[in-house]
């Protein structure tokens, strides 16, 4: 498909799904009220202070995972390879509860746990998790340049932190509900400051990824022949793990653990357009942000006025695509 459509159709549909998000909610808006919400901040307050945030913060986090997940997939050269491959989500659940478990010291009144900091103190503990799970797998595997290693240290490194994130979750019944509820991804408490760390991790990490797209290409077709091409492959996985590891640590930092948009959205656009990084990273990202914009919506109206987790509705998406993937792979060999 010409890379052209591909582009008009991401940006169309993610026009759609701007305005759908902001119109459809337990409350469905009027056009009128929606448009008139957008362009004036004062004319309809649900509109600008709660559901355009959690649409930006959708699309937002999306962006991260998508991109996260194309970066990794060409860094391991692995079709099934995500955003969480390295540790990343277990890191995140495990600095939840430990700044969970710290609330919880600080405010013996659990219920107060936001007027105790909680609001601010969760997410900077799950980023510090996430970021310290992949450096704690890079130190185990002995630097960036065993890609094997760091794969399998990663797998360690998050079965150990999963076991501790259990403990702590078992030492408190509210902290049980807390964390599995931030497990399983959550864009209902997204507002404008959330939108602005986001869009800060975003403008930190996307840059390297984009910048190095020529590097993957090369990467693609061997170490051997990266190395050749005069590549330092060492630097050029270092920035790569950073970069991606950036996003999807402030993603899960604030969204929670959302599973399968790193995985789905790189292998569906290589398909549609090929595998050059350069047209992947930035297509990937705005394919994220599409895709979780109407997984947000589809969690917002199954079971309405309730709300479903929108991890949930992407792992309902995302699994039978997995297991097509894992299908394919068998058949070829």
């Amino acid at each position: 498909m010409p890379r052209a459509w591909i582009w008009a159709g991401l940006f169309a549909l993610l026009a759609v799904a701007l305005l759908l998000g902001v119109a459809v909610g337990a409350v469905a808006l009027p056009w009128a009220q929606v448009v008139a919400g957008l362009v004036d901040p004062d004319a309809n307050p649900i509109v600008f202070k709660l559901r355009l945030p959690r649409v930006l913060g959708a699309m937002l986090v999306g962006a991260a995972l998508g991109a996260a997940g194309a970066a990794y997939q060409g860094l391991f050269r692995n079709p099934l390879a995500d955003p969480y491959l390295m540790g990343t989500a277990a890191g995140a659940a495990f600095g939840a509860a430990l700044g969970l478990d710290l609330v919880g010291a600080l405010s013996p009144a659990y219920a107060q746990w936001i007027r105790a900091g909680g609001s601010w103190l969760v997410p900077v503990f799950a980023f510090l998790g996430a970021v310290g799970a992949v450096f704690l797998a890079v130190v185990l595997a002995g630097g960036v340049g065993r890609t094997k290693d760091l794969i399998l240290a990663g797998v360690v490194v998050g079965s150990v932190l999963t076991g501790l994130t259990t403990y702590l979750m078992l030492k408190d019944a509210d902290r049980v509900r807390a964390v599995f509820a931030y497990t399983l991804g959550n864009l209902a408490f997204i507002g404008w400051p959330e939108v602005v760390r986001l869009a800060l991790y975003l403008l930190l990490g996307l840059p390297p990824l984009f910048l190095l797209a020529r590097g993957l290409n090369a990467l693609q077709l061997g170490e051997g022949v990266a190395h050749s091409l005069g590549l330092a492959l060492g630097p050029l996985k270092l920035v790569l793990i950073v970069a991606a590891t950036l996003i999807t640590a402030g993603a899960v930092a604030e969204a929670g653990i959302i599973g399968f948009v790193g995985l789905v959205v790189p292998h569906a656009l290589r398909r549609l357009g090929g595998g050059d990084y350069r047209f992947l990273l930035p297509a990937s990202a705005l394919g994220g942000a599409v895709l979780l914009v109407f997984a947000d919506l589809l969690a917002r109206v199954l079971v309405r006025p309730a709300e479903l987790p929108v991890g949930v509705v992407t792992t309902i998406l995302g699994g039978p695509f997995f297991l097509y993937l894992l299908w394919r792979m068998r058949a070829r060999g």
